[in-house]
């Protein structure tokens, strides 16, 4: 059987949504589209903050056109919403239409109401935090904020092993450095880098999660012993590779074994009681899918 895409895979996870789950779904969107608004709006915009992605482009637009930057979030959305539906559906987008609407609407809504702060520096923090948490929470429910969002999940399709934030700072780049030309601002720019770093950072902790897990391999005479009380004393899974000696020739059991990081302090003192002269290596596991950690289909975006 072929593996499935992970456009069938979101295909298949939409079909399988209750009415009620969609109503919670929606209700998330609504609110995330709120508190994106309030970044852009209250804290980014007023400053002359330009974040990169479709937002940062309304604002320099803003500047230049004078049309609100929430109509301008819509219109040039409208084009890529059209590629959206193309590519995935009417049914498959029409939560990222809402969003944009939502988006747009709240964002001229709460124009008026002016510049929380207007420290670049508290800014920008603050504004790129409350961006990443939205947006977090917008593709959590399984829909996008519209623009480079799309463009983001068409390259995610193609190339999955690529982070979402990554993928943004990447696009960001280009319309952070234009935004210093435009406002004729370095510094500016330079305070919109720090967005858009802090979202990608923000973004992909939202998502993603921090795992803070080890993954440690063992390499001992005593593996039966160690794996015992690594099962009994700490209950974790434990695995063994079957390797053998470059150079001796020897047939080892390597334990293989994940754990989260505040119980591998102990997982080390039980090596070293059982084996003192025991090879363990220890490394950071960035992601950790299966059972006690996260389920691939419904966390990985």
């Amino acid at each position: 059987m072929a593996k499935k895409t992970e456009k069938e895979l979101e295909i298949q996870r939409l079909d399988k949504k209750t009415p009620l789950q969609m109503l919670r779904d929606y209700v998330m969107i609504t609110v995330a589209s709120f508190i994106y608004a309030v970044s852009v709006s209250m804290f980014l915009d007023p400053n002359s903050l330009a974040p990169g992605g479709i937002t940062g482009v309304a604002i320099i637009l803003n500047r230049l056109f004078g049309i609100e930057t929430g109509t301008w979030m819509l219109l040039i959305n409208i084009p890529i919403l059209l590629i959206g539906i193309w590519k995935f559906g009417l049914r498959f987008i029409l939560s990222t239409i809402y969003c944009t609407a939502m988006t747009s609407l709240f964002t001229n809504l709460l124009t008026p109401v002016g510049a929380v702060t207007t420290d670049p520096l508290l800014a920008s923090l603050t504004g790129s935090a409350l961006m990443a948490v939205s947006m977090g929470w917008v593709f959590k429910a399984g829909s996008t904020t519209g623009g480079t969002d799309i463009i983001i999940k068409l390259l995610r399709l193609k190339f999955p092993y690529l982070k979402t934030g990554a993928l943004f700072f990447l696009t960001d780049v280009v319309i952070v450095i234009a935004s210093a030309f435009v406002f004729r601002n370095v510094d500016k720019a330079l305070y919109a880098g720090i967005v858009v770093i802090i979202t990608s950072v923000v973004l992909d902790v939202v998502l993603y999660g921090r795992d803070e897990a080890k993954l440690i391999y063992i390499i001992s005479d005593h593996a039966e012993k160690i794996a015992g009380r690594l099962l009994e004393e700490l209950d974790i899974g434990v695995t063994y590779v079957q390797g053998s000696g470059a150079y001796s020739g020897k047939e080892k059991s390597v334990i293989m074994c994940a754990m989260k990081k505040n119980i591998s302090p102990k997982a080390e003192e039980i090596v070293k009681e059982e084996d003192p002269l025991a090879f363990m290596i220890v490394t950071s596991a960035t992601e950790i899918f299966g059972e006690g950690y996260k389920s691939y289909f419904s966390e990985k975006l």
